[in-house]
C-alpha cells in the first residue's frame, strides 16, 4: 500500500516496520490492480453459471485462470467458479459477483498462499471504495476483516468488469490472522431482517437446545463432519439467559473482548448497517480451539458509509449506542453500566483515526489508482461522473441499495466522514479519554531492539500477549522478569501484559 499500515492501540498510531512476510502479503500489501483471465471450455459458460446459481445447489464450473500482478504471471488449471451474492446479484447486466476456488480439484493449489478468492461487483457503490476503506481501517485498528485488492476480470477473453477482490474467510484466513484452524467457524446466514428481527435472522438469540433450530441462521464452515454446535449454543444460552452478575463475570471472558467491542463500534462508526447491529448478517464467529475464546470477523461492507436502509435510521446522525430490536448482544452491553463504559472507550479509541485528515489522503490515493479502471469498465452500474462526485459528496441515483428501483441518496465518502464526526461530537463524549482512561499504560522494555531476551518488570510467571504488526497474536510466558522472544519474526511487536490490575504495553523491534 502507498501508506503505512499501523497499530492503533490506546489511540497511539505506530507505523509498520519490516517483518516476516506471509505469502499473501505480496498480493495485498501493495496498491495494485490485478489482471485475471478465466477460461471455461464450454462456449455457453455464462448460461451454465447462471443455471447453477439459480439451482442453489452449490455447483461450480471448472476452468483455468491466469493472474498477472506486481510479482509476475501465475497460471492454474482445474479451478472452479460459482456466482454468488444476494442483493449484489441485482447488478444490471452480467457483471455478477463470484467466488474462485483453486483447490476444489487440485489439493493444495494456491495463489500467494490463498486457495479461495471472492470477486465483488461493488453493487450500489459508485465509488468502488466503501468496502476497501472500511476493511483497511479494520486492519489498522486490529479488527478481524478480509483484505481487499482490485482486479480487472476477463472471462473467455472478454473484459467482464472491474471488481474488488477479497480474501475468503477460510482456514487460510484463520491461519494467518488468528493462528488457529481447528476451532468452529460459524458464518451468519443471509436470512435477515432490516433493523428488527426478520425471519431466521442471525441475531444471536436463544431458540432452545436443539442445534437444528439454528441451522437456517448460521452455517458451520469448519469441522463439518463432527457438526457439533454445542459451543455456540452454550454461548447463546449465557448471552440470553444468564443474570447480570453471572453474565458480567463470565461472558466477556469467553471473548477476545476488546476486539469484539471495537468490531461492533466500527460498524456504527462507518454507518455499516448491513451488519449484526442492524440486519444481523455479514459476520463470522470463530471459537479458538486452544484459547477457548470467541472472535468476531467482519464480512461484506459494500454498503458502509450509510448506504443501507435502516428502518428510518439516518447513518449520519446514528447514535453511537444504537440498538436494533432483537439484538441481544448489543442490548446486554448497553444495559450493564460497566460494559456500556467499556464500549464507549473502545469506540473513542477507534474514532481517533476516523477523520478527513487521516482518511482523505488514502481516498485520494485509491481514487488515482482505480479511476482509469473504473472509467474503462463498460459494465459498471454507475457513470464515471457519479464515481468522482460520490467520493466527495452525496449523489442521487436510481436503483441499487434499498431503493427498490426508485431514487435514493448515496452518501459521499468525504462528506460522510465530516458529517459523522460532527454528529458524534454531540453524542459521544471522548473529551476525557486518554491512555489512562483506556486502561493501558505505555512502558519501556530493554534491550530495544532485541534478539533473544527482554527484561520485563514482572515477578513470578506471567502470560504476555505479543502482537505482530499485522495484529496476529501469540502468548509467551515471562518468568522472573525475562521474556524469551527468540522465536518471534523480525519486525515491530506490541508486548502487552497485566500488572497489579493495570494493562501495560510496550513496542519493541525484534532483529
Amino acid at each position: 500500500m502507498s501508506f503505512l499500515r499501523a497499530f492503533a492501540f490506546a489511540g497511539v498510531i505506530v507505523p509498520l516496520l519490516s517483518q516476516a512476510q506471509a505469502p499473501s502479503d505480496s498480493l495485498f500489501n501493495v496498491d495494485q490492480v490485478v489482471e485475471v483471465h478465466i477460461t471455461f471450455p464450454p462456449l455457453d459458460f455464462w448460461d451454465t453459471l447462471t443455471t447453477y446459481y439459480n439451482n442453489d445447489a452449490d455447483e461450480s464450473l471448472m476452468g483455468s485462470v491466469v493472474f498477472t500482478d506486481a510479482t509476475g504471471t501465475w497460471s492454474y488449471d482445474s479451478i472452479t467458479v460459482a456466482l454468488k451474492g444476494n442483493s449484489t446479484y441485482n447488478h444490471p447486466g452480467n457483471k455478477k459477483s463470484f467466488k474462485l476456488d483453486l483447490n476444489d480439484f487440485v489439493d493444495g493449489q494456491k495463489f500467494h498462499g490463498l486457495s479461495k478468492l471472492h470477486f465483488n461487483n461493488c453493487w450500489s457503490d459508485p465509488t468502488f471504495l466503501r468496502e476497501k476503506l472500511m476493511f483497511d481501517f479494520c486492519q489498522d485498528v486490529g479488527i478481524r476483516a478480509p483484505r481487499i485488492q482490485y482486479a480487472n476480470v476477463y472471462l473467455n477473453g472478454t473484459h467482464w468488469g472491474f471488481y474488488n477482490m477479497a480474501e475468503a474467510i477460510d482456514k487460510n484466513f484463520l491461519d494467518r490472522h488468528i493462528d488457529d484452524t481447528d476451532g468452529n467457524l460459524f458464518k451468519a446466514a443471509d436470512n435477515f431482517g432490516m433493523g428488527g428481527g426478520g425471519t431466521d435472522a442471525a441475531d444471536l438469540k436463544w431458540y432452545g437446545t436443539d442445534q437444528a433450530d439454528y441451522a437456517t441462521r448460521y452455517e458451520l464452515k469448519t469441522n463439518e463432519v463432527a457438526n457439533d454446535w454445542q459451543d455456540l449454543l452454550d454461548l447463546l444460552d449465557m448471552l440470553n439467559n444468564a443474570d447480570d452478575a453471572y453474565f458480567l463475570e463470565n461472558f466477556p471472558a469467553r471473548w477476545k473482548w476488546n476486539d469484539l467491542l471495537r468490531s461492533l463500534a466500527v460498524d456504527n462508526l462507518f454507518g455499516n448497517l448491513d451488519s449484526y447491529i442492524n440486519s444481523a448478517r455479514n459476520y463470522y464467529l470463530y471459537h479458538h480451539s486452544v484459547d477457548d475464546e470467541w472472535q468476531w470477523i467482519h464480512w461484506d461492507a459494500n454498503m458502509a458509509f450509510g448506504s443501507y436502509p435502516a428502518m428510518g435510521q439516518n447513518a449520519l446522525t446514528l447514535s453511537p449506542y444504537y440498538v436494533a430490536t432483537n439484538r441481544p448482544l448489543m442490548t446486554r452491553i448497553m444495559a450493564i453500566d460497566s460494559l456500556h463504559e467499556q464500549y464507549r472507550l473502545r469506540y473513542c479509541e477507534i474514532k481517533n483515526g476516523f477523520s478527513n485528515d487521516v482518511l482523505d489522503p488514502h481516498i485520494d490515493s485509491l481514487k488515482a489508482l482505480i479511476g482509469p479502471h473504473v472509467n474503462a469498465d463498460v459494465n459498471k452500474q454507475y457513470t464515471y461522473t457519479q464515481f468522482e462526485d460520490n467520493i466527495e459528496g452525496d449523489i442521487t441515483v436510481t436503483g441499487g441499495g434499498g431503493g427498490g428501483g426508485g431514487q435514493q441518496t448515496l452518501r459521499g465518502l468525504k462528506s460522510f466522514i465530516a458529517a459523522r464526526n460532527a454528529s458524534l461530537a454531540n453524542t459521544l463524549d471522548c473529551s476525557s479519554v486518554g491512555v489512562a482512561d483506556l486502561g493501558v499504560t505505555d512502558a519501556v522494555l530493554s534491550p530495544n531492539p532485541c534478539n533473544d531476551l527482554l527484561s520485563i518488570p514482572v515477578g513470578g510467571t506471567v502470560s504476555v500477549e505479543v502482537f505482530d504488526a499485522m495484529g496476529r497474536r501469540n502468548v509467551i510466558t515471562a518468568q522472573a522478569g525475562r521474556l524469551d522472544v527468540s522465536t518471534l519474526a523480525p519486525g515491530v511487536h506490541l508486548i502487552r501484559w497485566t500488572a497489579e490490575g493495570h494493562v501495560m504495553q510496550a513496542r519493541v523491534v525484534k532483529q
